[in-house]
């Protein structure tokens, strides 16, 4: 099988995951709203291991040599001012009631979706070496994939979405990761180490989702069985991102 149908093949089951979210459908309302708190912490949970544990030491180790230590990191900082303004002029924020659907869910969707890209951009990177590479890479996104996904479909609905639109667009945006495939394929030749520069960017905007959107929302639950539950769920998804790191962290270099 060629480079190409690999990366084509791989990226459209990591896009396809995006539909794990149908398994809610078949769950009542009352009971999703029960859940929706824990699908939001572990998606900000995810989030944050997958740009500090994740994203900033890949980009660590790529990008180190090029540019300096502290060059990184502003990288990561230019990657969060990126996201602020994008939610604070692209979409006016909402407070209560003002708007139908919340402003993190549309900025959730932005930066699930230059993830996804990313993704889609390692994979093909990853086939570019070997098969065995390729394949070793698409194992590690599924893992960090799957979790996310479920969570992402969360923050949609408690942001506003119905089930059936988060569903769609979940999963119009998951397609990213095919797009950047397909691109990462024919362009990363070309590109030297720019697709490095990507990964500190996408690490700042998944710490503004999680810190500046997603966990405030956390701190508005006053009970203590759901708050306990939303941190428990928080923990699980570093763990898990944590998990995956022990995994394959000598499987991508």
């Amino acid at each position: 099988m060629s480079t190409l149908l690999w990366i084509i093949l791989t990226t459209t089951v990591i896009s396809l995951l995006s539909l794990i979210g149908v398994l809610t459908l078949a769950i009542s309302d009352k009971l999703l709203k029960k859940v929706l708190l824990a699908l939001v912490g572990l998606s900000a949970g995810t989030l944050l291991g997958g740009a500090f544990l994740h994203l900033i030491p890949e980009s660590m180790h790529e990008l180190e040599p090029l540019i300096g230590h502290d060059n990184v990191f502003m990288l990561v900082l230019v990657g969060f001012v990126i996201f602020f303004v994008l939610e604070k002029m692209l979409w006016r924020h909402c407070h209560d009631k003002d708007c139908k659907i919340h402003t993190f869910a549309y900025i959730n969707l932005v930066g699930d979706g230059v993830h996804n890209f990313i993704d889609g951009m390692i994979i093909a990177a990853s086939f570019l070496i070997s098969v065995e590479m390729g394949i070793i890479a698409t194992t590690a996104v599924l893992a960090h994939e799957i979790p996310q996904e479920i969570g992402d479909f969360g923050v949609l609905v408690y942001g506003g979405f119905s089930k059936k639109k988060a569903l769609i667009f979940n999963f119009i945006t998951a397609l990213t990761a095919l797009a950047g495939g397909v691109i990462g394929y024919y362009m990363i030749p070309h590109l030297g180490d720019f697709q490095h520069y990507i990964l500190p960017i996408a690490a700042g905007g998944f710490i503004y989702i999680a810190a500046s959107d997603l966990v405030p929302e956390l701190h508005k639950e006053k009970r203590t069985s759901r708050t306990v539950m939303a941190f428990s769920t928080f923990i699980i998804g570093i763990f898990l991102m944590w998990f995956v790191k022990l995994m394959f962290e000598g499987g991508l270099h």
